[in-house]
């Protein structure tokens, strides 16, 4: 399987890791070379969170159009964005840098709306059905994997260089992910839909809510992937605050937590066959939720960092199920749409999550909201668990 997809996962790895390398570039420019902490919460939200508005026409892009296409327009759409980034670094005046590092940000944006769809999709026209569940968790890895290289890489070239090698590098890390899929061959769907984008899209919806395993799968991935804007916002502060790290520890405490997420990924890989697909994944939420919520009541750091070594495990391996799952399930000719939904999910709840953990943490202060969070994410995964009998009963294999 490897050997035959090998050359995708490459380009998935090249991709993902220059993906996450925008989006870092993006908030710590404005941060860093404009001063400016509100301009670079805009950015990240155009880079990251535009797929709320233009994913939903990505799903149906990737029905119509090959998705291999999809994915070259996309990386392409990238490097306009770095070529605006970089305009704004090396040649605009100084007072239009932040708007032409916020169009380049939106322009990101876009890429990332369709790039995460099409690659699903690709994804499963490559694959035979006995690949797919195992080749899509070997995805997840490689955007886990992406995810924690992509600030080493920064740094390796920043500690030498500037930002325009930075994006230098992400350019050409681009340029070679498109280029590994020159052969690569896929299809738009044998039969061109004649109905308009907004049928479409309507088509998608009906599509997972008939589907009762599909539905539930989609439920697990909006509160797993809730979780995950409370630990980017609060754990850095967490770090400083409260368990007194110096920067190169918090780095390394936070740091952590990719590791882990791809140690998970692994472990879920390994164990495929073995586990129940669905008690893992709704366990897994809960415990992972309450492991989180321990972290407001540990003060040593070893202990702590101990804690969010499992949350991370956890999170990986629940995160992989729920993906392959979700491909399993989705039927043919709408997987574009049904792909677009979780890429979304996957982008937006991150971001929404962790806006409202920032309101949380200045009500209640950093401990207590660290508590909530946790605590309220688990109680809604237990009712979850309760209320979604097909994927209580799905065992995955």
């Amino acid at each position: 399987m490897i050997r035959r997809h090998g050359l995708f996962l490459l380009s998935c790895l090249l991709a993902f890791t220059a993906g996450h390398m925008f989006n870092y570039t993006v908030i710590l420019y404005l941060q860093e070379a404009v001063g400016s902490d509100l301009l670079s919460g805009l950015g990240f939200g155009l880079a990251f969170g535009s797929s709320i508005v233009f994913g939903w026409f990505a799903g149906v892009v990737c029905d119509r159009v090959a998705p291999g296409r999809v994915i070259h327009a996309a990386q392409a759409m990238f490097l306009v964005g770095l070529a605006c980034l970089w305009w704004a670094d090396s040649g605009a005046v100084i007072g239009l840098r932040p708007a032409w590092a916020l169009l380049g940000a939106f322009a990101g944006g876009l890429a990332w709306s369709f790039v995460g769809p099409a690659r699903l999709t690709t994804l499963g026209q490559i694959a035979s059905a006995a690949e797919l569940r195992p080749l899509t968790i070997l995805f997840n890895l490689q955007v886990l994997i992406g995810f924690g290289l992509a600030p080493l890489v920064i740094g390796l070239v920043r500690t030498r260089t500037g930002w325009p090698a930075v994006m230098a590098v992400d350019a050409l890390a681009f340029v070679a992910s498109s280029a590994l899929l020159i052969g690569l061959k896929t299809h738009a769907n044998p039969t061109p839909s004649v109905s308009s984008v907004w049928a479409d899209i309507a088509e998608g919806f009906r599509t997972v809510g008939a589907a009762p395993l599909l539905r539930q799968l989609m439920i697990a991935t909006v509160i797993a992937y809730a979780m995950t804007g409370p630990m980017q916002i609060l754990l850095p502060k967490l770090a400083r605050q409260e368990l007194g790290l110096s920067e190169a520890q918090r780095g390394a405490y936070l740091g952590l937590m990719a590791f882990c997420l791809i140690v998970g990924g692994v472990l879920a890989l390994m164990l495929a066959r073995r586990l129940h697909h669905g008690h893992t994944i709704l366990g897994g939420v809960v415990v992972g939720s309450l492991l989180f919520a321990l972290l407001s009541i540990v003060s040593t750091p070893m202990l702590s960092a101990l804690v969010l070594a499992c949350v991370g495990v956890t999170g990986g391996m629940v995160v992989s199920l729920v993906v392959s799952g979700i491909q399993g399930q989705a039927p043919q000719g709408v997987r574009g749409r049904v792909m677009s939904m979780y890429a979304i999910t996957s982008q937006v709840l991150p971001a929404m999550s962790g806006l409202a953990a920032g309101v949380l943490v200045g009500q209640v202060g950093l401990r207590p909201a660290i508590a909530a969070s946790g605590l309220a994410l688990a109680a809604v995964a237990l009712l979850a668990a309760l209320a979604m009998p097909a994927l209580r009963r799905h065992p995955g294999h």
